[in-house]
């Protein structure tokens, strides 16, 4: 089989571009994973045509050259490698040997971009919450963007706390120039009665119906350590935190816990919350997550094994942890 061969110039490339990755996309399944145009064409849901064209634009351009011994661009092979080890439908890398240049810095422009491609006509979104989600809010660019409804996936914070939901929510929507629906209900109740009692609400009950009716998720997956949002927003205590770790805790989805699986934690906690069900949130075609803090690597681990991203934004070393680990757990499942 014919290996692919990719340019590397060593100068600093753009994030890329949608058309750019369904061309490097359509190149890394053609050769690397051998199959057929047609086979291509439904694995990216596109024409066979379109196959063909991107297969000759990449070889008439220098963008892939057909060889026996071969280098790809590391990070859109990365990328490719991900995707193919966690199920993902697309992969987009922050690359962090930009010289001067800030990946912590960079990730919400490139996340920002990465969204707008994302939606489409008419589309009805769901945003949660949490810094990287306010800090893309943050950087977006402004859209016209009319029929597009932006809804928020879980209850609402104090107001003394920053990066809330409603914050969130509002500002993306106002960037889009889209509706925004925030959540009047709190995130985390006082008790489990209550809590039952106001899902039963009707108005509630018709905003968490409205859930699996979105066709786009950006949200990230939050941590269980001591600072975590859920302690710092008073939703918990450190010391709550670390007895549920201790259960099998692993992060955050929408304000609940999840476990290692990224199943729902059967816990006070998430009895007490008010938020999209963790299943309504699996139904959304597209679950944009973006992740650019180095301790996150377990959360995100579980967040992608409870089938919670569809595309994920990643840098680039936690790209290669997120690699080594799928494959780590593949290969201890194959020996089991």
């Amino acid at each position: 089989m014919n290996n692919v061969e990719i340019n590397h110039s060593g100068t600093i490339r753009m994030p890329i571009r949608s058309t750019d990755q369904v061309l490097h996309k359509a190149a890394w399944l053609y050769y690397t994973h051998g199959m057929r145009q047609d086979e291509v064409a439904k694995h990216l849901d596109i024409s066979r045509a379109s196959v063909a064209t991107y297969l000759r634009r990449a070889r008439e351009t220098g963008i892939v050259n057909i060889a026996t011994s071969t280098q790809l661009f590391a990070d859109d092979v990365l990328a490719r490698q991900l995707e193919d080890a966690a199920g993902l439908k697309a992969v987009w890398i922050v690359p962090e040997d930009r010289h001067a240049l800030d990946p912590t810095a960079e990730m919400p422009v490139v996340a920002a971009a990465v969204f707008l491609e994302l939606i489409g006509k008419d589309d009805r979104i769901g945003v949660a919450w949490g810094r990287t989600v306010y800090h893309i809010a943050d950087v977006m660019p402004f859209a016209d963007l009319q029929g597009v409804t932006v809804v928020q996936l879980c209850g609402n914070l104090g107001a003394p706390y920053s990066y809330r939901p409603d914050q969130c929510t509002t500002e993306i929507a106002r960037r889009l120039n889209a509706q925004g629906i925030n959540f009047y209900a709190p995130l985390v109740l006082s008790s489990e009665r209550l809590a039952q009692e106001l899902r039963q609400e009707p108005v509630i009950q018709e905003q968490l119906a409205t859930i699996p009716h979105c066709t786009l998720a950006l949200y990230s997956v939050g941590g269980i350590e001591a600072d975590s949002h859920l302690v710092k927003c008073g939703a918990l205590t450190a010391e709550e935190l670390r007895v549920l770790g201790e259960a099998g805790a692993a992060g955050v989805i929408a304000g609940q816990v999840i476990d290692r699986d990224g199943q729902l934690m059967d816990c006070a906690h998430n009895r007490r919350c008010i938020s999209a069900d963790l299943d309504s949130i699996r139904s959304i075609p597209k679950r944009m997550m973006v992740v650019q803090e180095d301790e996150k690597l377990e959360p995100l681990v579980a967040a992608i094994k409870g089938g919670f991203a569809s595309h994920l934004i990643v840098t680039a070393s936690m790209a290669r942890r997120l690699l080594e680990r799928l494959g780590s757990a593949t290969v201890a499942a194959k020996t089991e």
